[in-house]
């Protein structure tokens, strides 16, 4: 009987304190996750909106915001806009030129996954309205893209994590590409639909 109770005081007590070491390790992981997302909301965008002060400029603008909802999976939001003025899969070293030029609105969302230190893959989705115009700058008339990108890059954080950039490489993958002139289509053909570049965006957490 005495061994019976005893055996019992030593379980009950190591219960008790393997629970408070639990309970408190599950609050310190708590407290990490909340100090880690006390400020979510980020402002960001893409340092190629830089290319603008360019001679021959694409008028490149974005502006993005990110949502952490936990310490390695973030959610995005973009909008942006840009005009090019030939195939965006264009490749070897020719260039071709449309008989004028698109202009592209779009509206995107995407997933960002840090899988080693600040390793990260992003997922994005972009859909895009664009406006075609002729070479005396008369809209001809409208369609839609639908932009995939697959983003593989590592996060340097400065200023006390206030503020980071992003190096990677980019693939972008447009399935739907509706709606070209046929001018603009005679250009288009045989030309690619993805593209493998590089990609540089920056962020700051408020």
């Amino acid at each position: 009987m005495k061994k019976l109770v005893t055996i019992v005081t030593v379980l009950a007590v190591c219960s008790i304190a393997f629970g408070q070491e639990f309970s408190q390790t599950g609050i310190d992981n708590i407290r990490a996750v909340k100090q880690d997302v006390s400020n979510p909301y980020v402002r960001g965008n893409s340092l190629w909106i830089g290319t603008n002060l360019l001679e021959e400029a694409d008028n490149f603008y974005q502006l993005s915001y990110w949502h952490p909802f936990t310490q390695k999976d973030i959610l995005l939001l973009d909008a942006l806009t840009w005009t090019y003025e030939g195939p965006m899969g264009i490749h070897g070293t020719s260039q071709q030129f449309y008989p004028g030029k698109v202009s592209a609105y779009g509206i995107g969302v995407g997933y960002q996954r840090f899988h080693w230190k600040k390793a990260f893959t992003t997922v994005k989705a972009i859909s895009f309205l664009q406006q075609f115009y002729d070479e005396t700058d008369t809209k001809l008339q409208q369609g839609y893209q639908l932009n995939l990108q697959l983003t593989a890059g590592y996060r340097i954080e400065l200023l006390w994590k206030r503020v980071f950039v992003e190096p990677g490489y980019s693939l972008r993958y447009w399935p739907i590409n509706t709606n070209f002139p046929e001018s603009f289509e005679q250009v288009e053909r045989g030309e690619r639909n993805y593209k493998i570049e590089p990609s540089l965006n920056f962020g700051i957490r408020f």
